[in-house]
């Protein structure tokens, strides 16, 4: 048992924390490299009802997993039986509740098999042994990220293959039945020359909003493009924002494009995604203009019309994404929410970067068609090479920011820097 670590007391090596906010700490995790922080963990955080789940890495490598109630002093943990190469940041711990409250688990993935659990019971923290989900084609499997539906299903997403010439799986879970199905097998394709890299979110009516990259080859640098679709049937047919249906699958040629960018650009992947009360996109990246060798985070969007592209930095520091495997970034990758305040869309950008001394900070906009962005850190000290992941149920709920923050490492191209293990913790905010 742990107890919760408030704004007054701070661990060793914990970063100290801005005014409004609450930091509660479950235990010590890997810190080597970014694996238990990179921001397309879907999930690091979920809750069911009143109690909130929790996934890392320790510093044997070790899947744990923990629950507290929200709001709690006191976080509960479990090492479970399973372990993971944790010296790979793409191989993630994924976690979600699904709409009975069982705790589902999928870890430890670089284009190799299948590895999910989920909870004995509802509330439990034992796993079951490890379960295949549908069988087909579940034996290189990358980027595994968990979404719940409005009906308490869940979808599973994941990359079949490799950089550069994979395909995306779409499984969906009903709860009742405890059954998983496949409802698609690369309906975004990149026709074995290119692999699309996606963000995803699911909006209050169901509808599911997808953006991507695509990337030409392993070589970050190649990434390209925004896409867009959706699909307003649990991912059986899709469309583009006019409605017009899609001919499944969606290649470079035929896609929908927010926005054209050129490779080059210094455009990420594997960023985030948000929706309005009216089901309207929002999705943020980074990429340069073609003008400067200044990469700055932007925001894309629809405003039920047409796509609108906004500048959110005015940063000064030039970086170059070219290179294969995890890199070694001054700047996280973004993570981005909004809500409808005041007849107004306010969004809210949270992120890491080298320009504010490696805190976690959010910029907000109280109106996005004001464009008048606020910056505010949440913390005092340095993450490291930290990114953000949130709890999406919280958010949606009680409209608070928990953020999974841990200060992390990461060498570059793959490799690990040392660094003794750190505190895992939550980090809250309530959004003004």
């Amino acid at each position: 048992m742990y107890k919760l670590i408030t704004v007054y007391f701070l661990l060793l090596n914990a970063p100290t924390i801005a005014q409004n906010v609450k930091i509660s700490t479950a235990g010590k995790g890997w810190a080597a490299n970014s694996v238990n922080t990179v921001i397309f963990r879907h999930n690091s955080l979920t809750s069911f009802k009143n109690t909130q789940y929790i996934a890392y890495y320790d510093s044997a490598q070790r899947l744990v997993i923990g629950q507290r109630k929200l709001g709690s002093s006191q976080w509960t943990l479990q090492t479970t039986q399973y372990s993971g190469k944790a010296t790979d940041a793409h191989n993630t711990i994924s976690i979600i509740t699904d709409g009975e409250g069982y705790l589902h688990v999928s870890w430890d993935h670089h284009n190799n098999e299948l590895r999910y659990a989920r909870s004995v019971k509802p509330g439990s923290l034992q796993l079951t042994d490890k379960l295949p989900m549908t069988g087909k084609k579940e034996s290189k499997v990358t980027y595994p990220e968990f979404y719940r539906l409005p009906n308490g299903n869940l979808l599973f997403l994941y990359r079949d293959g490799a950089s550069g010439n994979g395909s995306l799986m779409l499984d969906h879970y009903n709860a009742k039945t405890k059954q998983w199905t496949q409802v698609q097998d690369g309906w975004i394709n990149g026709e074995g020359q290119r692999s699309p890299y996606w963000q995803l979110a699911i909006d209050k009516f169901g509808t599911i909003h997808m953006s991507w990259v695509w990337r030409e080859s392993p070589d970050v640098a190649s990434n390209h493009d925004m896409g867009y679709a959706r699909s307003k049937d649990g991912g059986r047919t899709w469309e583009k924002s006019t409605g017009e249906k899609y001919t499944l699958p969606i290649t470079e040629a035929t896609a929908e494009y927010a926005l054209r960018i050129p490779q080059n650009s210094e455009l990420i992947n594997s960023t985030s995604m948000s929706t309005d009360n009216a089901g309207s996109p929002y999705i943020a990246s980074y990429w340069r203009d073609s003008s400067t060798n200044i990469p700055q985070y932007r925001m894309i969007y629809n405003d039920g019309q047409r796509w609108i592209t906004q500048q959110v930095s005015q940063r000064t520091t030039p970086f170059s994404l070219s290179g294969t495997g995890t890199k070694r970034i001054p700047m996280s990758r973004p993570q981005i929410v909004v809500r409808n305040v005041n007849g107004a869309v306010q969004a809210i950008l949270i992120y890491r970067d080298i320009e504010r001394n490696d805190k976690v900070s959010i910029m907000m906009c109280n109106d996005i068609t004001q464009r008048k962005w606020a910056v505010k850190d949440l913390t005092q000290t340095a993450v490291g090479l930290w990114e953000p992941s949130y709890d999406k149920q919280v958010w949606q709920s009680k409209g608070e920011l928990h953020l999974f923050v841990e200060r992390v490492e990461q060498g570059d191209g793959e490799t690990t820097r040392a660094i003794a293990p750190q505190p895992v913790q939550v980090l809250e905010y309530k959004v003004n």
